[in-house]
């Protein structure tokens, strides 16, 4: 049973990797059998409606470790502006450790790429939006914001994060990050 899990995380961890670092139409199944070091066979096991599936396996697991990751710093920090800067200087520090490899914003790689192939991924990638969104905004409004107020911003910081990561791996700069780290607590104002 572990030989199976480990194929099948073997299979993802590579996708993840490859979509992330080559693109979605550029990253073929095949590749993916031989960079994984897994039979044939246990891809199509595992997702057997191929690319399509998954490719949406690898965006839920990346939505829910960062969505983790985020819910992390709410709950753990005084003020949500305090667990925003956290979080995205947690990122950079990623993005700097890693000498900002494996490190790729969200929409860059799947909500651009795939919302063109189907509607199931780009309905997918809504979900992962709305999920970061909503972790945001649930913390606002415990602390008294507005629903509506708290919603806003929560779009607000989404947006300013993923172009923060995509304009520091540009760059190869976490100065992007920093700085938006930095206008939190206005956003939040």
């Amino acid at each position: 049973m572990s030989n199976k899990h480990n194929s099948r995380e073997a299979i993802v961890d590579t996708a993840s990797r490859l979509f992330f670092t080559q693109g979605y139409h550029a990253t073929g199944l095949n590749q993916i059998i031989k960079d994984s070091d897994s039979p044939k066979g246990s891809l199509y096991y595992y997702f057997p409606h191929g690319k399509e599936e998954l490719v949406l396996t690898c965006i839920n697991r990346t939505s829910e470790r960062v969505a983790q990751k985020l819910r992390h710093y709410m709950e753990n920090s005084e003020t949500p502006a305090q667990a925003v800067q956290d979080f995205i200087l947690s990122m950079a520090k990623e993005a700097e450790d890693s000498s900002f490899e494996g490190l790729v914003p969200f929409s860059f790689w799947v909500a651009v790429e795939t919302s063109c192939v189907s509607d199931q991924l780009r309905t997918a990638c809504q979900c992962v939006f709305k999920d970061w969104q909503d972790v945001i905004a649930q913390r606002l409004v415990a602390d008294g914001m507005k629903e509506e107020t708290a919603e806003g911003k929560a779009t607000v910081i989404v947006s300013l994060f993923e172009g923060a990561l995509l304009l520091a791996l540009t760059c190869r700069n976490v100065q992007p990050l920093v700085a938006a780290a930095q206008s939190i607590p206005a956003i939040l104002a």
